[in-house]
Formats: C-alpha cells, sequence, structure tokens
C-alpha cells in the first residue's frame, strides 16, 4: 500500500479544523496539507444537524470574515444585561460604550459548519495540493504521513477520548428555544442562579425567538427536561423572573454535561492540539469557538511561514521549534480565557454569604468602573494578545 506524505495533517474536520486548513491555504496555496474528515461528504447530511445556537465574539467575525466565512443567518448581540437571581448587583454592556458594531453574535452550530465547509472547497480550487479525505468513523489514515500533525478532533465533555485536567462541574446545560412576547430585539441575558448560569440569548428566527441555555445539577435538568411545555414555562419564568418579559413556548430542548477539560501541554514533538481538542470549557461567556478559532488563525500563520520556506529548513527541529513557538504565543491567552470560564462558573454557584455579597459586589464595579467594562468586554471580543 503506497504511503503518502504531507507537510500538514489535520485530524478533524469541525470548524476549527476547516477554519485551520482554510487559513493555512490561504496564506500558501501550495502547501501540502491534509483534512481528516469524520463527518459526511453531502453537505445535506449535516443541514439538519446540531442547531444549538453557538455564540462567537465579533473577533472571530473578523477573523472569519477573512476566508468569506461568516454564516448569512445570525443574530447580533447589542446589549448584555448580566445579574444573579434574588440578590443584589447587575451589570449592562451595549455596544455603543464599547464603540463596537456588535457585542457578539449568535450563530447556528451546523450553519458555522457548513459555511466553513464551503469556503474551504471555494480556497481548495487553488490549491493543487490539498487533499480533503472523509473517513469512516472506524476506520483510521495508516496511507497517511506526515511532517506536523494538528489534532483538531474538538468533541463535547465526556464524549472525548482524553482526559488530562480539569474538573467535572456536576452541571448539565439545558438548551432549546424560548418564545417571549414583546422581547427586547438584540438584547442577550445572563442570570446567575444557585445552580448555575442562566442565559437567554438572541436568534435568527426573529426578534421574540431566542435561545435557552439554562444550566443546573444532572438531577435537576433532567428533571425539566421530563416537564410538559406548560411546566417547564412555569419553571423558567418563575426563575428567571419578569423583567425579560413573558415566555409563551419551548421547543427542542436538549441536554448537554458540563465540564472543563485541557491539555497543559499543547505541544509535543511534531504533534500540536487546537480548539476542544486543547480545551473544552463551560459555556458561560461563551469562550469556547471563539478561543478555538484563535488557536487555529495563529497556527496557520506559524505553519504556513514555515512550509513556505525551501525544503532543507523543514526540518524536524524547525517544525518543533515553530510548534513551541506557536504554543508560547498561545499560552497567555488560553490561561486567561480557561481561568476567567473556570472561575465565573465555580463562583456563581456558590451560596456562601460572603460570595454572594462579593459577586454582588463585582457586578456593581463593572456597571460604574467603565474601563474594567471595557477590559472584560476586549477580553470577551478579542482575546488576551
Amino acid at each position: 500500500m503506497q504511503v503518502e506524505n504531507f507537510d500538514i495533517v489535520i485530524q478533524g474536520g469541525g470548524p476549527v479544523g476547516l477554519a485551520c486548513a482554510a487559513w493555512c491555504l490561504q496564506k500558501f496555496p501550495e502547501a501540502k496539507i491534509a483534512l481528516l474528515d469524520r463527518n459526511p461528504l453531502d453537505d445535506a447530511d449535516l443541514a439538519a444537524a446540531d442547531s444549538r445556537g453557538i455564540a462567537l465574539s465579533h473577533g472571530s467575525k473578523l477573523l472569519l470574515d477573512t476566508i468569506d466565512a461568516w454564516p448569512s443567518e445570525c443574530a447580533d448581540i447589542h446589549q448584555v444585561h448580566v445579574s444573579q437571581a434574588g440578590r443584589f448587583g447587575r451589570a449592562l454592556m451595549t455596544r455603543e460604550e464599547l464603540k463596537q458594531d456588535a457585542l457578539g453574535h449568535i450563530i447556528r452550530y451546523r450553519d458555522i459548519h457548513l459555511t466553513l465547509r464551503k469556503a474551504l472547497r471555494v480556497i481548495q480550487k487553488k490549491s493543487p495540493n490539498f487533499v480533503w479525505r472523509h473517513i469512516d468513523a472506524n476506520a483510521n489514515a495508516g496511507t497517511i504521513e506526515a511532517n506536523c500533525v494538528v489534532h483538531a478532533e474538538g468533541g463535547l465533555f465526556k464524549k472525548q477520548d482524553w482526559v488530562e485536567s480539569g474538573r467535572d462541574y456536576e452541571q448539565s446545560a439545558l438548551v432549546g428555544l424560548v418564545e417571549v412576547e414583546n422581547a427586547a430585539p438584540n438584547q442577550a441575558w445572563e442570570r446567575f442562579t444557585s445552580e448555575g448560569p442562566l442565559a437567554v440569548l438572541p436568534s435568527h428566527y426573529g426578534p421574540n425567538i431566542l435561545n435557552l441555555v439554562w444550566c443546573g445539577s444532572p438531577s435537576s435538568s433532567q428533571a425539566r427536561l421530563a416537564l410538559s411545555d406548560a411546566e417547564f414555562l412555569k419553571s423558567l419564568q418563575a426563575e428567571f423572573g419578569s423583567r425579560i418579559g413573558q415566555f409563551v413556548k419551548i421547543q427542542d430542548r436538549r441536554l448537554y454535561e458540563l465540564g472543563l477539560n485541557y491539555h497543559k501541554e499543547i505541544n509535543q514533538g511534531n504533534e500540536v492540539w487546537i480548539g476542544n481538542a486543547a480545551q473544552t470549557l463551560h459555556p458561560v461567556a461563551g469562550q469556547g469557538l471563539n478561543l478555538g478559532l484563535r488557536d487555529a488563525y495563529l497556527l496557520s500563520e506559524k505553519l504556513s511561514a514555515l512550509f513556505s520556506k525551501p525544503e532543507d529548513q523543514k526540518t524536524a527541529l524547525a517544525i518543533e521549534a515553530t510548534l513551541q513557538d506557536y504554543a508560547l504565543s498561545r499560552r497567555e491567552d488560553r490561561t486567561a480565557t480557561i481561568g476567567l470560564t473556570d472561575f465565573m462558573a465555580r463562583i456563581f454557584t456558590s451560596n456562601l454569604l460572603p460570595i454572594v455579597i462579593g459577586r454582588g459586589l463585582a457586578l456593581s464595579a463593572l456597571q460604574w468602573l467603565p474601563p474594567l467594562k471595557t477590559a472584560l468586554a476586549r477580553q470577551m471580543m478579542f482575546g488576551r494578545r
């Protein structure tokens, strides 16, 4: 059996793997890259796939615009209202005070996936050495060898084949679409309850159909999943309060287990890990995919610069040094984003009085100290640079 040799093999055809391939080829069209994709070849098989709303930052939009991979259907966030249920303290962030077109965007996961596939096909036409191989979920690519291996398999918490560092939050996220009577357009709500964050986010279905993410203990979440629609809406209204308006309809309820899983070191020899293959985060503040896209973009810069050099400069030592340089350049952003997400996931579920008071003071400080609010918002939108 003939062995195929590539400079780069990207394992994983989800959004982060697709984006990494697209950016590498955009920067160096002659690159010898193989993308190993376990997803179906036909886009139609993905059109009815994962429809949950995913938060993308304005920084991610700017990155995806460089490869014409921004989905046509999305909902912009102009305001974010943050509060804690039954306690004092709230903060309001607006696009005007941050001088941005939007604070973020909510897009269906499958739309991000499909748009990136289409963008990569366009770039592929000018990339003669690129191979996009769809492989069976139980098969391996034994005939392929690579000078550099990029792991971008991703996956959900507790459904990954690796566990290194992190924690099980003992929470589940119940997601769905909820209809709200006379909802404020382009408004996102994040309300912290005793069991975890409860978010209501815009959707492209219209101003009154919103994405719901309700985090709670596994037993509470299972019980909510089993409620009738009327009982569920009554429970949601009692937990959230009346500030948003009247909840009138719920659909497409599903559960996801939540936890933190991350590699302490994201490079080893000629291998590197990005996206959910490097770190799987709690959905609070919606940072997971944004961090993964920043991983992919910076890695593509490093790899395209290396592999566009003459052949005698692409040695094993040069590859290892490039990946070490990449890992070092990502350390600050990864550490800040993982730490902030983990802190928020844990601190907002504690009912200890000193922590409750501290949370209220922190939210009040965000509201009344604009530089602090701006710094936090910019971290959420663009990461640590």
